[in-house]
């Protein structure tokens, strides 16, 4: 009898309405750092979809950047 072990999957893609919830941010600033590239994205059909690498990225490039400016 072999044993399986239950998978644990994390979520990996956010809709732009969860990304503002989890950034403090808003639709058009979401979107604005998503033209800039500073935010990256994917396309699912009609969707508009950002990773959590991502977002952890996207978190670091404010901490940076908040280091720079002091």
């Amino acid at each position: 009898m072999t044993m399986t072990h239950p998978v644990t999957i994390t979520r990996q893609l956010y809709h732009v309405a969860e990304v503002m919830d989890v950034l403090s941010l808003s639709r058009s600033v979401v979107y604005e750092e998503i033209r800039s590239g500073r935010l990256r994205s994917v396309k699912r059909g009609r969707s508009r979809l950002i990773s959590a690498e991502a977002i952890a990225d996207y978190i670091s490039l404010l901490e940076h950047e908040t280091r720079v400016a002091w």
